[in-house]
């Protein structure tokens, strides 16, 4: 009797899930691309770019807490060797992201975002029970949730069935998904217990046949990818009617879901700095774009009321009947990041065809290359620290295509040797150019040595 009323609350929470979301954008541990994966300042570019949800792996520590953690071993994130399992949770929590956020437990993560309702979270249990029958993850998983009150805002999922089935004796009422990566781990067994399935792209894309099938059964699908912002593939998603992604792009998940809704404009409510060197009009509509006699001038700070999309192109809203181009204001560079590039030049990495972009994301990619041993002035940056862009007179550039021209010296070093990791660039010329001979692209470990020689 009781499995039945697990059941059908099971079913009530799957219709109310399908008649009440749309398109839902998660993002793949946070917003990855843009800065250090599962860390606070990457859920908050998620959520600031439109993700509904922020996707976290967790992992149980030697004493029992649970690490927010998708490896076993921290070295690819923290740079130092340590096993989750193998360490108390106060030995990991020294170990440093990047952008110098410690590793974080789950309790940390609900305690920052208790109070802000709109961050909703898709939890993943990183666990194998053919080789470790015990249920502490998930018990533990479900005592967090229950003590912040977080019932109503996460999800779910796994590639566990056995994970998930005891969710639903523990938490009857969770939305909980399957990830599969193969039509065999979809099963009448299975299909009960759980409210979606995750699949990849490629299964998605081969058996179109399985978004019906499993709308048919009140389940919902979620589809996984590298995600690589590839127009074809978004496109051909949102147009057979899924129900959400899990990507690392989460800004451009968003693009396509104002898409899919016929959405053009949305609140932002930031600030953001114009970083360019000259002054550049505004414009009084987006949609006609007329140049106005009114100025953002340089390091200037603008209050964006709303960002808008016409023609596939972002527009922000800075004032009444005032818009500017998203490409010349930047919402998550500070004056710091910038500062030790921003007098530098770039050059072009010997033997590498480096793309020119007509504005700063990846979708913008033209046909043109830029110059091989020419140097260009830095006229303008966007992105993050970790993802920088900057604009030159060809259009703009992925700050990890190029080389950085000017560090020769210690008093250059200054402001570098004072970024986080996550902002120093390892891809600079350390000697002057000569317009005779290839510039020398060292490898990552002898930038490295050369960086810290230069600023000893």
């Amino acid at each position: 009797m009781k499995r039945k009323s697990q059941l059908l609350w099971a079913l009530f929470f799957s219709l109310v899930f399908v008649i009440t979301s749309g398109f839902t954008v998660v993002g793949h541990r946070g917003d990855p691309i843009k800065y250090p994966e599962e860390t606070i300042q990457a859920d908050n570019s998620a959520f600031n770019s439109g993700a509904d949800y922020v996707e976290l792996d967790l992992q149980l520590s030697k004493d029992g807490i649970l690490v927010i953690s998708h490896d076993d071993d921290l070295y690819r994130v923290t740079h130092t060797h340590a096993i989750v399992s193998q360490n108390n949770f106060e030995t990991l929590k020294q170990l440093r992201y990047d952008n110098g956020e410690h590793v974080m437990s789950l309790n940390e993560l609900f305690e920052h975002y208790k109070n802000k309702p709109n961050a909703k979270f898709v939890l993943e249990t990183k666990i194998d029970h053919g080789l470790n029958p015990s249920y502490e993850l998930e018990d533990k998983i479900a005592q967090i949730v229950k003590k912040y009150h977080m019932q109503k805002r996460i999800m779910i999922h796994s590639f566990s069935a056995a994970s998930l089935f005891h969710f639903r004796e523990i938490m009857p009422d969770a939305y909980l998904i399957l990830i599969v990566g193969s039509l065999k781990r979809i099963n009448f067994s299975i299909l009960p217990q759980v409210n979606a399935i995750n699949a990849s792209s490629d299964i998605v894309q081969e058996h179109p046949f399985l978004i019906h099938w499993l709308h048919k059964l009140h389940k919902q699908l979620y589809v996984w990818a590298e995600m690589d912002e590839s127009p074809a593939l978004w496109h051909w998603l949102i147009n057979r009617n899924v129900d959400g992604v899990v990507t690392n792009y989460p800004a451009t998940g968003f693009k396509y879901k104002l898409a899919k809704s016929g959405t053009k404009k949305y609140a932002i409510d930031r600030t953001g700095i114009y970083f360019g060197k000259t002054k550049t009009a505004t414009m009084m509509n987006p949609y006609i774009r007329i140049k106005e006699k009114k100025y953002i001038y340089p390091n200037q700070r603008v209050d964006v009321m709303y960002g808008v999309r016409v023609d596939d192109k972002l527009y922000y809203q800075i004032a009444e009947k005032t818009f500017i181009s998203a490409e010349f204001v930047n919402l998550d560079l500070r004056r710091k990041d910038i500062a030790p590039y921003q007098n530098k030049k770039i050059i072009a990495q010997p033997k590498q065809k480096v793309a020119i972009y007509s504005y700063p994301d990846n979708q913008a990619k033209t046909s043109k290359i830029l110059p091989a041993n020419q140097l260009f002035k830095i006229r303008n940056f966007n992105g993050t620290p970790k993802n920088m862009w900057l604009y030159t007179k060809l259009g703009w550039i992925k700050a990890k295509d190029i080389l950085f021209y000017g560090f020769f010296n210690q008093s250059e070093f200054k402001q570098y040797h004072l970024l986080p990791r996550v902002s120093q660039y390892s891809n600079l010329v350390l000697l002057a150019y000569n317009p005779n001979q290839l510039v020398y692209n060292p490898t990552f470990a002898e930038a490295q040595r050369q960086i810290l020689q230069i600023i000893r």
